[in-house]
């Protein structure tokens, strides 16, 4: 059995077993490896955020886009930010802050 201060355990048929110390140091290493990739996941939701607004501003660069050319400029210069995103020093753990806002 482990000798770990805070010891796992599965449940079976008998009723819950202690973890082995190769179970624990699998499931150690799957942790580890799920903490790991915490940041990659995170990228990952902000860039697909991105990408979302992009999306639905597409129509703002359009020739035919019933915009002026000072609100299209506006909206060009927030895609670009958008693009940005990931430069930015709080990547990829953004605060409210971080993501420009869309001109009205």
């Amino acid at each position: 059995m482990s000798e770990r201060e805070n010891p796992r355990f599965r449940t079976t048929e008998f009723g819950r077993i202690q973890f082995t110390e190769e179970e624990e140091l699998a499931r150690d290493a799957e942790e580890k490896e799920w903490a790991d990739g915490a940041s990659d996941r995170l990228a990952s939701k902000h860039r697909e955020t991105r990408n979302e607004l992009l999306a639905a501003s597409d129509w703002t660069q359009f020739s035919d886009s019933p915009l002026t050319d000072e609100a299209k400029t506006s909206w060009a210069t927030y895609r670009t930010a958008l693009r940005n995103l990931p430069t930015n020093e709080n990547w990829p753990s953004l605060e409210d802050d971080d993501w420009p806002s869309a001109p009205e």
